[in-house]
């Protein structure tokens, strides 16, 4: 009996993943979203749909490093 196992060899090159257009979309759709709603402070919405999105979000933005005063 032989004292060593051989074990199947691996390909140690990685293939790219290919990423579909619609997820590169929708990546951007979402970046862009989520910028307008850490800059809100009345540019997109007014009035209590405001200041209700701006409590909402105001300590993750000061978490991000966002001013909003």
């Amino acid at each position: 009996m032989p004292s060593h196992v051989s074990a199947p060899a691996v390909d140690p090159a990685v293939a790219p993943i290919r990423v579909p257009l619609l997820a590169w979309l929708l990546a951007v759709v979402a970046l862009v979203v989520f910028y307008l709603l850490l800059q809100e402070n009345g540019l997109v919405t007014t009035g209590a749909v405001a200041e209700y999105l701006h409590e909402f979000t105001h300590d993750g933005r000061h978490a991000l490093g966002v001013p909003c005063h």
